[in-house]
C-alpha cells in the first residue's frame, strides 16, 4: 500500500507543471488500461472532442491509454485520492468497497440487451444506488461504458460445459467470476486485462475470460484458438472523476463535462452490439473456432452457479439484496 501511495504521489508531481502552466485553464487526465484503438479508447476520444469543442479549449483532456499510468485495479484508489483527475475502471474493481457491484456478474442474470439497458440507465433502480455508493470512495461516476458479454477463451477444447472447466486454471477479473469458476470446477486466477496476452502466451492459465471486443483490441487471437460464447456475465466499465476536483470546476465546466459524458455513453451503448459482431468476425477470420453452447450446456452452468448467488447474498449486504430484487424485476 505504501509503494502504491508513493507511486500516486510521484505521478502527481510529474504532471503538476503541465497542469499548472499548460495553455488550457483546466486539464483533465484520464487513465485507461486498454489500447486507444479499443472501443473504450475511441469512446474517450469522442468525449475529449466534445469537451474541448464545447469549452473552446478551456478544458484540455489528456488520455493515457494502455495502463501507462495505472493498471485497472489501481484506478479507483488513484482517482479517489486525487492523484489523477479521472480514470476508467472495470466496475468490479469497486467490489472491495462495494461488494454489491458484482450484481452484473451473477451468472446469466442480465441475459438480454433489454435488461442490461434498463439496469444501466442513469438513475435506474440498479445503477442509481451503485453510483451513489461510489461517491463514498471519493469519486463521481461520469458515465458507464458498455464492454459487452463475458466469454471464454481456450486452446483446442471449447469451454461449453462445467465439465470442460474441471481442473483448468482460468483467468478472471473479479471475485464473483472467480466464484463462478470454482463452482464450475476450475481454479480462478485474477489477472489484469493488460496482462492477459502474456498470461495466455506463457500458459500461466489454461482458460481466458474476457469480453469479445478485447480479443480484437488485444490481439488475443494470436495466443488462443477457441472462443466460447457463454455470455455468462455483463462487463461494464465506468469513467469516474475525483469528486473534489470535479466540484472545484465552474458550473459551466461541469455542465460541459456532464453533457459530453452523456453523448459518449449513448454512443458506446448503441454501438456495442456492432462492436461485438465485428470482433467475432475478426476472430473467425484469424482462424479462431467460435463455439455456441447448447441450451443443455447453459442449463448445466446455471445449475452449477447457485453457490455464486449464495455468496453474493451473503457478502453484498442490504444493497446487494436491493439490487438483486431490482434486477429480477427488469
Amino acid at each position: 500500500m505504501k509503494s502504491l501511495i508513493l507511486k500516486f504521489f510521484a505521478i502527481s508531481v510529474i504532471f503538476f507543471s503541465s497542469i499548472t502552466f499548460g495553455s488550457a485553464d483546466t486539464t483533465m487526465r484520464i487513465s485507461l488500461q486498454l489500447p486507444l484503438k479499443s472501443h473504450l479508447g475511441q469512446n474517450l476520444l469522442l468525449f475529449k472532442k466534445e469537451v474541448e469543442n464545447r469549452s473552446s479549449g478551456d478544458i484540455k483532456v489528456e488520455i493515457y491509454d494502455s495502463a501507462q499510468l495505472y493498471k485497472d485495479k489501481e484506478v479507483p484508489a488513484a482517482v479517489g485520492s486525487g492523484s489523477i483527475e479521472s480514470g476508467v475502471a472495470s466496475l468490479t474493481r469497486y467490489v472491495g468497497d462495494i461488494p454489491a457491484v458484482d450484481l452484473f456478474y451473477q451468472p446469466f442474470l442480465l441475459n438480454t440487451d433489454q435488461k442490461v439497458r434498463k439496469a444501466v440507465s442513469k438513475g435506474s433502480s440498479v445503477r442509481g444506488p451503485i453510483d451513489n455508493a461510489i461517491k463514498d470512495t471519493g469519486s463521481t461516476v461520469l458515465w458507464w461504458q458498455a464492454y459487452g458479454n463475458a466469454i471464454m477463451l481456450s486452446n483446442g477444447q471449447a469451454i461449453k460445459n462445467p465439465s470442460d472447466m474441471k481442473g483448468k486454471k482460468v483467468r478472471v477479473f473479479g471475485k464473483t467470476l472467480g466464484t463462478f469458476v470454482k463452482a464450475s470446477g476450475g481454479a480462478p486466477t485474477l489477472i489484469s486485462g493488460s496482462e492477459q496476452y502474456l498470461a495466455y502466451q506463457r500458459g500461466t492459465v489454461d482458460v481466458g475470460m474476457t469480453g469479445v471486443s478485447g480479443v480484437k483490441s488485444r490481439k488475443l487471437f494470436e495466443v488462443m484458438d477457441t472462443l466460447t460464447k457463454t455470455n455468462h456475465g455483463v462487463i461494464e466499465f465506468i469513467v469516474v472523476a475525483n469528486t473534489k476536483w470535479f466540484n472545484s470546476l465552474s458550473a459551466k465546466q461541469k455542465d460541459i463535462i456532464v453533457k459530453s459524458a452523456e453523448i459518449a455513453e449513448k454512443d458506446v451503448r448503441d454501438n456495442v452490439a456492432k462492436i461485438e459482431e465485428e470482433a467475432y468476425n475478426l476472430a473467425k477470420s484469424k482462424g479462431m473456432k467460435i463455439v455456441t453452447p447448447s441450451k443443455s450446456d447453459i442449463d448445466a452452468f446455471k445449475a452449477a452457479s447457485q453457490p455464486v448467488y449464495d455468496d453474493y447474498k451473503k457478502n453484498a449486504g442490504s444493497l446487494g439484496a436491493q439490487l438483486l430484487e431490482a434486477a429480477s424485476k427488469l
